[in-house]
């Protein structure tokens, strides 16, 4: 069975952040994951996470700290901005033993794309040399269009496109099931299609974005798929509870997951 991890930016959300390692290892969770843990010492994070007996396995670089900012690599003009965010990603995961960080693309006009490819290619090249040698892998995530309209890219098949054209073997595609379902579809197949270029799953329910139990994604399916593929990494829990986290965990019990 796949090994499952907690987004504890999206669970748990009912305590405070500091609070969530410590509830996150209750219920059974044996890593965490977070997008951006930024405003607490990594010295805190890191005792966190080993109190608990857990594993810190991802985060994702800032979002920029303008309005509207949401990811800085495809951004044009952005890149000393994107640069510094990546060097305290890079910082943060090395603290945290964090395996994994997700670099967001951005949101960028639809006049802007051309030059927004040249400046992601140009952001990804130099994160990845910056990661060489660290033991850090650098994500690539399509957000559907639907929750995030213009973010640079969108579609898994159009990741691995640039991803092949980028050929740093750092950097690969984070295939979260609920965005490739909402703008592709046919989750099994691209996933066995993409399974060179994968280097982290994330899962949710659609539509809703909530618990794996219900919609139009049969998830024991899938699991069992990543199974029969040999899936060595995580796969990490990233909804949104319909009440308290702990009420919603019934799907967890095959998993070993479960509230106390």
């Amino acid at each position: 069975m796949p090994r499952i991890a907690a987004n504890i930016s999206y669970l748990f959300t009912e305590r405070p952040f500091l609070e969530r390692f410590a509830a996150a290892a209750a219920c059974g969770f044996k890593a965490v994951e977070m997008h951006f843990p930024y405003e607490h010492p990594t010295a805190l994070l890191r005792d966190l996470v080993q109190r608990h007996g857990l594993a810190a396995i991802l985060l994702n670089t800032p979002m920029g700290g303008r309005e509207g900012d949401f990811g800085l690599a495809a951004v044009p003009g952005r890149q000393d901005d994107f640069r510094r965010g990546l060097e305290l990603a890079l910082t943060y995961a090395g603290a945290l033993g964090a395996g994994l960080i997700h670099v967001m693309s951005g949101v960028v006009r639809p006049d802007q794309r051309v030059q927004a490819r040249e400046t992601f290619f140009e952001n990804l090249a130099w994160a990845a040399d910056q990661a060489a040698g660290s033991g850090v892998t650098l994500l690539v995530e399509p957000l559907n269009a639907r929750d995030r309209p213009d973010y640079f890219v969108s579609r898994s098949d159009e990741v691995v496109a640039l991803l092949q054209a980028l050929r740093r073997p750092q950097v690969k595609l984070l295939f979260d099931f609920y965005h490739v379902q909402i703008m592709e579809g046919d989750l099994a197949l691209r996933l066995e299609r993409h399974w060179p270029h994968l280097g982290h799953i994330q899962f949710a329910s659609v539509p809703g974005r909530a618990e794996p139990d219900a919609g139009e994604i049969a998830y024991p399916f899938l699991f069992q798929l990543l199974d029969r593929l040999g899936w060595p990494g995580w796969a990490a829990a990233e909804y949104k509870p319909r009440d308290t986290t702990e009420a919603g965990l019934a799907w967890g019990r095959p998993y070993g997951i479960a509230a106390p």
